[in-house]
């Protein structure tokens, strides 16, 4: 926390609209901000990830323990850290945008996780639609449209072997405590994103 020394009161500016803002402000502001979202950053993911316990919606186990044994399935077959990471996170915008969920998470993790994880979770969805969009009356091959990326083959076996097949009540799945140091791990890195604003 900045003080102000005369007073020993918490700096603030004194502006109301950031147009007024200073050089000086900007630079008091923004290690504020960085230091107390990066602080608080994997303990409000971990309450997201609690929000997707609860119902099943027909499946036999809930979203939140679909994400544990993604994670422990890449875990258990020694994928990198930053693909973990992702197969926990995969579907954690599923409560708040569910519409797009799979590019929702795949923002999430854009400044912290490689290239190839980033991509794969963005396009995850229509990716798992070769296992059901079929049954509705869509495209099971949507996902072809990407047969040039140099993760498609990536995101296949993401689908396959973490997620189309992670809804298993009797797999031994891990639980979240395995994961947290590896989330620290990733979201503790600088962002690799250019020039991103605090606010």
């Amino acid at each position: 926390m900045s003080l102000d020394q005369s007073s020993g009161q918490e700096r603030t500016v004194t502006w109301t609209a950031m147009a007024d803002g200073t050089q000086a402000d900007d630079e008091m502001l923004t290690p504020r901000f960085e230091e107390h979202v990066r602080g608080g950053l994997v303990e409000n993911l971990v309450q997201l990830l609690g929000l997707l316990k609860g119902p099943k919606l027909g499946y036999q186990i809930d979203r939140f323990d679909h994400s544990l044994q993604s994670a422990s399935r890449a875990l258990r077959n020694d994928e990198r850290v930053d693909l973990v990471v992702g197969a926990l996170l995969h579907d954690i915008a599923d409560g708040f945008a569910p519409e797009n969920h799979s590019e929702a998470a795949a923002a999430l993790l854009a400044p912290y996780v490689d290239d190839e994880t980033h991509w794969v979770i963005k396009h995850h969805g229509v990716f798992q639609g070769y296992y059901y969009f079929h049954h509705l009356g869509g495209d099971r091959d949507a996902r072809d449209q990407y047969l040039e990326s140099p993760y498609y083959q990536a995101s296949v076996e993401f689908c396959a072997e973490y997620d189309q097949n992670c809804f298993d009540p009797a797999y031994d799945t891990l639980p979240l405590d395995t994961f947290v140091p590896m989330m620290h791990e990733v979201f503790s890195r600088p962002s690799r994103l250019p020039g991103v604003a605090a606010l």
